[in-house]
């Protein structure tokens, strides 16, 4: 059994849980009322919801005496929605929660600083945010009687173990697992691309296709969680490195050019005001062991700062030493102590700009 340390989420956390949209809620962790103008709007990955990323809980106590809150935001592919979510709603619930958060503290403490970060996956929606056309492109299947929703600047932006899901599961595919030997794992992935692919809606192409679970769980989804065909083809992304599906934005194997596209237009796009800080898990059980993560935070640093005329790549952002994914592991003192220190500082330049 996995020993976690004891945090201030684990022993409870009082504070306000927020209705963003009717739909759509954030808790801010928040002892009392004392004046709090800026905010850290975060965003967890695959499987995640309130209170389920350990180390959420050294920063909420690390900037209890700073003039910080901290929002965790809960999307409708929070917990076993990822598998039928997309990006593309993603950023648009975030966008609102940004807006809310506007709204409701500026009558109290004037114009606050808002900075969003991103766990994991959730580090794929602090991109897409900065980095997507706005009001994004609209989805040709769900999106034919939306409205689009123009995104606010933020102050700052952080991803934390921003890793490429497609790369993950090449990696077990090359491995095997305890069950399925390597020939059997490429097998069983191939069958479920050509399934998802010849199937992706039903309905009069209205309506999602899932991929049985017995195959999704078998390649390392948890089994509780269903997965469409259309989010499936997105995480594989079975036709990168030369045309990436949404989802694939980390993967070592991106050209400069497609890193052009997503990191390098960034500036473009007018949504980070000030600098994107990226901290990578150096000893994450998701990354296989051919990434070189700290060259492929320099391609990241190249495409984001030649993008444009500012320099938006913090240069504390680094690969975190012996850090686990999630920094939940029993070794993982130092690590967090370390996320912690750069994430208050990073605040504390942001809020000072």
């Amino acid at each position: 059994m996995e020993l976690k340390m004891l945090t201030s989420l684990t022993r409870g956390q009082p504070g306000v849980l927020h209705n963003c949209t009717k739909s759509l809620v954030a808790f801010e962790y928040t002892r009392g009322a004392p004046r709090k103008p800026h905010t850290l709007l975060f965003v967890g990955g695959l499987g995640d919801g309130l209170g389920s990323v350990d180390y959420l809980g050294d920063i909420v106590r690390a900037l209890e005496p700073t003039e910080w809150t901290v929002f965790s935001l809960v999307l409708s592919s929070s917990y076993g929605g990822w598998g039928m979510g997309r990006l593309g709603k993603d950023i648009d619930e975030l966008a609102q929660c940004v807006q809310y958060i506007r709204e409701y503290k500026t009558p109290q403490f004037g114009a606050g600083k808002v900075v969003i970060m991103g766990h994991s996956t959730g580090s794929q929606d602090v991109l897409h945010y900065l980095n997507c056309p706005n009001p994004r492109p609209p989805h040709p299947v769900f999106d034919k009687s939306w409205t689009p929703i123009i995104r606010t600047p933020v102050d700052g932006a952080i991803m934390q173990a921003p890793v490429s899901d497609r790369e993950g599961i090449l990696w077990v595919l090359k491995c095997g697992t305890e069950r399925d030997s390597p020939a059997a794992m490429r097998n069983l992935y191939n069958n479920a691309v050509e399934d998802a692919r010849r199937a992706t809606y039903e309905d009069d192409d209205t309506v999602d296709t899932i991929v049985p679970i017995s195959v999704t769980a078998r390649i390392g989804y948890p089994a509780s969680a269903p997965v469409s065909s259309r989010r499936f083809l997105s995480l594989v992304s079975p036709d990168s490195p030369e045309k990436p599906e949404e989802d694939d934005l980390f993967s070592s194997d991106l050209s400069d050019e497609q890193l052009r596209q997503t990191f390098g237009m960034v500036d473009a796009r007018g949504l980070l005001n000030q600098k994107l800080m990226v901290l990578y898990s150096g000893r994450d059980q998701s990354v296989p062991p051919w990434v070189d993560k700290e060259a492929l935070l320099l391609r990241w640093r190249t495409a984001l700062d030649n993008g444009g005329d500012r320099q938006l790549w913090d240069p504390r952002s680094m690969v975190v030493p012996n850090a686990s994914h999630a920094l939940s592991d029993s070794d993982q003192a130092e690590p967090r102590r370390i996320l912690v220190e750069r994430v208050t500082a990073f605040l504390d330049d942001i809020q000072r700009a």
